[in-house]
C-alpha cells in the first residue's frame, strides 16, 4: 500500500511545527511512498521550505488561496496509490499510517480516519512527541492547560476529535487527519475551493465535510472509516483556547455548514450534526451540571459552554443561509470540479 502524505503550510509561524510534522511521518513503521509539502501562496516560506527539507517534494499552491487548493495540489501530484493528509501543526504517532493501510485493506473501504488528540497550552513540544507511540503515553483525550469551561463535545473548534464521535463507518473524517484512496479524486473533482479555509480572517471549514458527502454520492457502497487507533496530536495555541476564538469558531462553522448546504443539500449536509445536537450535547451539559454539584465549579462553565456554542453556531447557519455574516457567499465555487489531473511536478 503505497501511501503518500499531504502536508498544507502557509505561515512562517509554524516553521518548527512544519518540520516536526515531517519528522513524525519520517518515524512511521509503515514508510509512507512520499511527502508532499504543498506552500499556499507564500513564495518566501516556499523557498525557505525547498532549502530545508530537501527530501520532501515542497510545492506551491496551484489553484486559488486557501486549504483547498492546497489540499487538491497535494493530491494532483500524488503518485501513491492513497492520499493522506497531516495537519502542519500536528504530528503522527509511529502507527498512523500502519493503520490507514489495515483499514484499506478491505476493498469497500473508500477513505479512513482517525484519532486527533489536542495538545493544549503547555503540552509537550511537537518535536518532543516524534516517535512516541500512543500507549507509552499517560493521556488519551489530550495534555497541557485545557480550560476548565471547555467542553470535550467542541474539541471540534480546535481541530481534534470530539466527544461522541465514535469508531466506525462515518458521513465524513475530519480534515487533518485523513486518508483516502487516489480514486475518491477522480470521482469527485477535489476539494471544494469555495469551503475551508481561505484568505480571510475568520476560522472557517467543512471542506472535508462538503466532500466526503458527494464523495458517497459518487461511490454508493464505498465506506469511510474512523478509526482511533491511527493517531496524532495536535498542537492548542493559546490564542485557540480562549473563549473569544471559541465563540467566533463556532459561529464560522456555522456559516461553512450554510454553504456545505448548498452544495449538497440540508439533509445530507447536517445528518451527523442533528444526532450531535441531540444526544452528545444534552448529555454534556447535563455531565457538566452534575460534575458542579459534585464540587467541580468549572463544571458549570462547560454547561454554559455547550449552550454559548450551539446558539453561536446556529446563529452562523442562518446568518450563512441568508448571505449574511461575512461568510464566503458565491455557491458556483461550491461542488465537482472537472476529475483531478496529475501533471508533471517539480521539487
Amino acid at each position: 500500500m503505497r501511501i503518500s502524505v499531504v502536508i498544507c503550510a502557509f505561515t512562517e509561524e509554524r516553521w518548527h511545527d512544519v518540520h516536526a510534522a515531517v519528522m513524525s511521518v519520517r518515524a512511521q513503521r509503515h514508510a509512507p511512498h512520499e511527502i508532499i509539502l504543498s506552500v499556499d501562496h507564500n513564495p518566501d516560506l516556499l523557498a525557505r521550505l525547498k532549502a530545508s527539507l530537501p527530501d520532501v517534494v515542497v510545492v506551491a499552491n496551484r489553484h486559488r488561496k486557501g486549504l483547498s487548493g492546497g489540499k487538491n495540489t497535494g493530491a494532483e501530484l500524488a503518485r501513491g496509490d492513497v492520499v493522506a493528509y497531516l495537519d502542519d501543526d500536528a504530528v503522527a504517532a509511529p502507527g498512523w499510517l500502519a493503520t490507514f493501510a489495515e483499514g484499506f485493506a478491505d476493498p469497500s473501504v473508500i477513505g479512513v480516519g482517525g484519532l486527533t488528540i489536542p495538545l493544549w497550552p503547555g503540552a509537550p513540544s511537537s518535536r518532543e512527541l516524534v516517535g512516541t507511540t500512543h500507549r507509552e503515553l499517560t493521556f488519551a483525550r489530550g495534555t497541557g492547560r485545557r480550560p476548565g469551561w471547555f467542553p470535550e463535545e467542541f474539541d471540534w473548534t480546535v481541530g481534534c476529535t470530539y466527544r461522541g464521535m465514535d469508531p466506525g463507518p462515518v458521513r465524513n473524517l475530519m480534515g487533518g487527519n485523513c486518508s483516502f484512496r487516489t480514486a475518491a479524486f477522480e470521482l469527485t473533482g477535489g476539494f471544494a475551493t469555495g469551503i475551508g479555509r481561505g484568505p480571510g480572517k475568520r476560522p472557517l471549514g467543512c471542506e472535508e465535510t462538503e466532500f466526503c458527502i458527494r464523495l458517497g454520492r459518487s461511490s454508493p457502497g464505498a465506506v469511510l472509516l474512523f478509526d482511533d487507533r491511527a493517531v496524532i496530536w495536535h498542537r492548542v495555541p493559546p490564542e485557540r483556547a480562549r473563549f473569544g476564538y471559541f465563540r467566533a469558531r463556532c459561529y464560522a462553522e456555522g456559516l461553512s455548514k450554510a454553504l456545505v448546504t448548498r452544495s449538497v443539500g440540508a439533509g445530507d449536509g447536517l445528518a451527523s450534526e442533528r444526532a450531535h445536537v441531540l444526544r452528545a450535547l444534552p448529555r454534556g451539559a447535563v455531565r457538566g451540571l452534575r460534575d458542579t454539584v459534585r464540587g467541580d465549579l468549572s463544571g458549570l462553565g462547560r454547561s454554559a459552554a455547550i449552550v454559548t456554542g450551539l446558539s453561536c453556531t446556529a446563529f452562523g447557519y442562518a446568518a450563512g443561509s441568508l448571505g449574511l455574516g461575512g461568510g464566503p457567499r458565491d455557491p458556483a465555487v461550491v461542488g465537482a470540479g472537472p476529475p483531478a489531473r496529475r501533471p508533471g511536478r517539480t521539487r
